[in-house]
């Protein structure tokens, strides 16, 4: 196998690991119907998460890997568009997402009931249109560097 081909592998895998997140955090987020359960898809939610992290940073540098390995990439529109959405959906995933989770966390340590309070179920109705964005965000990587259509 050849250094590319190396290269490649690893930054399949941190796709799978990085992007793969994005479609389990939100259906895990979205279980919990008492404060006990909520606390522990968090603290699971935590763990995975850093799976995501190490794999979207992985991803992010071997891409750039590849393309330092093979400059034409970057006269390819599919490689230049991935690199953009890639971009673009970072403050979503790594600042907004991470800031309405916090927030979440700290009404679950307050809260003194077994139900969920209503302010953690509107954050959660809040962050259901921003994982959608992160959501067809990653198809569509997928997608472009798949198939490269262009």
């Amino acid at each position: 196998m050849t250094f590319y081909g190396i290269i490649l592998v690893i930054h399949i895998i941190a796709a799978v690991c990085g992007l793969g997140a994005t479609f389990a955090l939100p259906a895990l987020m979205g279980s919990p119907k008492t404060v006990a359960q909520a606390k522990f898809a968090h603290n699971v939610a935590e763990k995975v998460e850093k799976f995501a992290k190490i794999g979207s940073i992985t991803l992010l540098l071997t891409g750039l890997a590849l393309g330092a390995l093979n400059t034409y990439l970057f006269t390819e529109i599919w490689f230049l568009a991935s690199l953009v959405i890639y971009v673009l959906v970072q403050p979503i995933v790594a600042g907004i997402v991470p800031k309405k989770t916090a927030r979440q966390v700290e009404i679950l340590e307050s809260s003194t009931d077994k139900e969920l309070p209503e302010e953690y179920n509107n954050i959660g109705k809040a962050l259901v249109p921003i994982n959608m964005i992160a959501q067809v965000s990653a198809v569509v990587l997928i997608v472009l560097m798949t198939l490269k259509p262009f």
